[in-house]
């Protein structure tokens, strides 16, 4: 029997996830009858990348990095005057405030919350003076749970636990005393501190109170940070 002569073009198609179509042709250049079948011979193919699709690259969004606290009153000081800057290790201190509440599972970050910030952030000014009269981390985390109690084992505070009206006074107070201080510099955790014990009613300066801190002390740190080029180390 006469071979038989086929000509028979082919397009093999195949995507793949990132948009590209490979085209992949196949011609049949011809057969051969024999006892065991046809033999199909394949010529070489070509292979033509085609993108599909532009490929775009996005830029990852920018972190946005927070370099003041919350106040009540954003514009506290006088038309000219310049608001005094937080120092780094209050804001640390500040957010780790809030992960106290949270891993206390309280809903409010409340002023309690802002000393054990200060004590966590543990190299500041404020918290060295805590711990030189006796106040840690520990004692004060102690005397919270007694006086609030444990928080419902189901129940999950938000991210930013919301500040009580006790805890934002306290941050006001330290904003307005360097304010009215007017010796330059950065708001230190030390003026947390000391708002925090300016707010008589609060958690924080009932705790503060039963683990030894008094005026006397308070006014031997207001003395130390008022002198010139005092930081929060």
């Amino acid at each position: 029997m006469a071979a038989a002569n086929y000509h028979c073009p082919a397009s093999l198609i195949l995507r793949s996830d990132i948009g590209v179509r490979f085209v992949h042709t196949l011609t049949l250049k011809s057969t051969e009858n024999s006892w065991l079948g046809t033999k199909v011979r394949v010529s070489p193919c070509n292979l033509n990348l085609r993108p599909l699709v532009s490929v775009c690259r996005r830029r990852p969004p920018a972190a946005t990095v927070s370099f003041s606290l919350p106040t009540a009153n954003p514009e506290r000081a006088s038309p000219g005057q310049e608001i005094p800057k937080w120092s780094s290790k209050a804001i640390k201190s500040f957010t780790m405030a809030e992960l106290e509440a949270r891993k206390l599972k309280y809903p409010t970050t409340g002023t309690e919350a802002l000393l054990m910030g200060v004590l966590i952030e543990g190299t500041n000014l404020a918290a060295k003076f805590l711990r030189s009269h006796g106040i840690t981390l520990l004692k004060v985390r102690d005397e919270t749970v007694k006086l609030l109690g444990k928080a419902d084992l189901f129940f999950f505070s938000p991210e930013h636990p919301p500040l009580t009206d006790e805890a934002q006074r306290a941050l006001d107070w330290a904003v307005d005393q360097k304010i009215k201080s007017v010796d330059g510099g950065e708001i230190t955790t030390a003026h947390i501190l000391l708002g925090i014990w300016s707010e008589v009613d609060s958690p924080g300066h009932k705790i503060l109170s039963t683990l030894g801190f008094n005026d006397d002390k308070a006014k031997e740190l207001e003395s130390s940070i008022s002198k010139p080029g005092c930081t929060d180390d």
